[in-house]
């Protein structure tokens, strides 16, 4: 034993990480039990601060075995990475097929057999094990517990479709901090899974748009509708579409379920949903008026029937979509992807298709060349009120309370500052809130901090604990190699796109306290540069 070699660094940096983590995490109970052996001792007013002092350990273990949870993730996928190298390294010279499928198999089922899984999530763990540990900055990030297993995840399935240059620009933009123009707001591990992989996947988008449309054609070609029989005389449909055919059902279901509720429903808007859902579908295949007997000849509004929805008495709706869409690319000048509220990166043809076939339920949002900031909000709707409502949801995305991701268009828009506490009408003082944290931030001790023109409010906890707003890191969009060339040659500035208008632009803004839409008539050398291009 006295012979055997030192383990790797990095294994053993892990080790001594989760030494560290245990460490403190005794500490912590030993605490605990020295206030249970003080308690009985202590008087009435003394309690209090007892029983506080246990919620903030409480609060302070959970951070520790978050931390120590992935560090132990980091350690199993080292391992397991490792066992199928070596189980290759002891494959005979110049292998078959079949010999390398049968050490694949074997590999599998011994990882399977020990970590107690099936043989498909054994070949999928081991195969993201090996993905993450040849990415030496996201393994780093994991072992130090700064992230969770799953954020390692996405960052391997976000990268699978990339060349290995690619793959490496990605993962140097979220985790090296001397990248430039370096992933900017909150840290991988500050987000919750699903918004870090929206925000790695945006990125990835726009920076290798070229594979987009390839893909999205390969997908449509394989939308599928998909029928599971469940248990307890339940089953699941679940329909695989584009993005924003799906986008659109999923906004317009809401809107109906929505007019539905009153005082006489006693169902819930996630009950509603399919409940409309199954009215619409089963009413239109057989032509049927929605006020006709059902199925089983029951009079409807009888309350034989619990998932009976009277179409006829509902008016249609207006569900509102936000399509964020770069000018270049609403010209046709680049193919930069676009951004579809509540779903994500959409291929720019869809996007221009939107716009041109006029969808009256999607607002198109152009995006300034220079800043990426919104440029222009649809001009449908011109009342001050709706134009403030939309920047709102634009700018957050989703509801502001930490970790929560309700789609912008179940969310309130509340004063971070109440009107009543001189709060005043502004985007800097408004947020979206889902209906449920709504409510709590009227009645708990949860408290927004302010706002700005780009970035949503953090938020501070009844202990005390901020959380950072978690802004969708808007970025300025791709220009045309000809327009930015002229526009260098006009301003003398050989930098990025993205830095012309900070010095030489006037900065005026609108009466949101945005960039103003209307500007004066003297044009800005960026804008005479557009107007060229433009005519051309």
């Amino acid at each position: 034993m006295g012979n055997a070699a030192a383990p790797p660094v990095e294994e053993t940096e892990v080790i001594e990480a989760i030494r560290a983590s245990v460490a403190s995490l005794d500490a912590l109970f030993l605490e605990d039990v020295d206030l249970d052996r003080d308690a009985p001792d202590a008087v009435a007013g003394e309690a209090v601060d007892v029983l506080g002092r246990k919620c903030e350990l409480r609060l302070q273990r959970l951070a520790l075995w978050k931390q120590l949870e992935a560090q132990v993730a980091a350690g199993k996928a080292r391992d397991a990475a490792d066992f199928a190298e070596f189980q290759e390294a002891m494959t005979p010279p110049d292998p078959t097929g079949a010999e390398r499928a049968f050490v694949e198999m074997s590999t599998t089922a011994e990882v399977a057999g020990i970590l107690t899984l099936s043989p498909g999530a054994a070949a999928a763990f081991i195969s993201q094990s090996r993905k993450v540990s040849a990415m030496p900055a996201v393994a780093a990030a994991l072992a130090s517990g700064l992230m969770s297993w799953r954020h390692a995840v996405i960052v391997a399935d976000e990268t699978d479709c990339l060349a290995p240059e690619s793959a490496e620009a990605l993962v140097a933009h979220f985790f090296d901090p001397d990248a430039p123009n370096r992933a900017r707001g909150s840290e991988p591990g500050d987000l919750v899974a699903h918004l870090f992989r929206r925000k790695v996947r945006t990125w990835r988008e726009r920076s290798y748009p070229a594979s987009v449309a390839i893909r999205h054609a390969k997908c449509v070609a394989e939308r599928r509708m998909e029928y599971r029989p469940g248990a307890d005389g339940m089953a699941t449909i679940t329909l695989i579409l584009p993005g924003d055919t799906a986008c659109a059902i999923w906004n317009k279901t809401t809107a109906i379920a929505r007019g539905l509720q009153g005082p006489g429903e006693t169902r819930s808007l996630t009950q509603l949903r399919p409940d409309v859902a199954a009215a619409l579908l089963l009413s239109a295949h057989t032509g049927a008026a929605a006020t006709g007997r059902l199925d089983g000849g029951e009079e409807p509004g009888t309350g034989t029937d619990p998932y009976f929805v009277d179409l006829s008495k509902i008016p249609a709706p207006k569900a509102d979509v936000l399509v964020t869409i770069p000018i270049f690319t609403m010209l046709g000048s680049t193919d930069e992807p676009a951004d579809l509220d509540g779903y994500g990166p959409i291929p720019a043809a869809m996007a221009r298709k939107l716009v041109a076939d006029g969808a009256t339920s999607f607002y198109r949002v152009l995006v300034d060349p220079r800043t990426g900031a919104p440029l222009e909000i649809g001009r449908t709707s011109y009342r001050l009120s709706e134009a403030m409502k939309r920047w709102i949801r634009m700018r957050d995305g989703h509801c502001t309370f930490p970790g929560c991701t309700n789609p912008s268009t179940d969310n309130d828009t509340d004063h971070l500052t109440a009107w009543q506490h001189h709060g005043t009408t502004g985007v800097s003082n408004l947020a979206q809130l889902c209906p449920k944290h709504h409510r709590l931030k009227h009645h708990s001790g949860w408290n927004p901090t302010p706002a700005t023109t780009t970035e949503p409010p953090g938020w501070t906890s009844p202990t005390g604990r901020h959380y950072p707003g978690q802004h969708p890191d808007p970025q300025p969009p791709h220009w045309p190699p000809r327009l930015l060339e002229q526009n260098q040659a006009l301003t003398g500035d050989n930098g990025a796109a993205a830095d012309v208008g900070a010095a030489g632009e006037s900065g005026a803004t609108g009466e949101l306290g945005v960039p103003a839409i209307n500007q004066p008539d003297e044009l800005s050398p960026l804008e005479r540069a557009l107007t060229a291009y433009l005519a051309a």
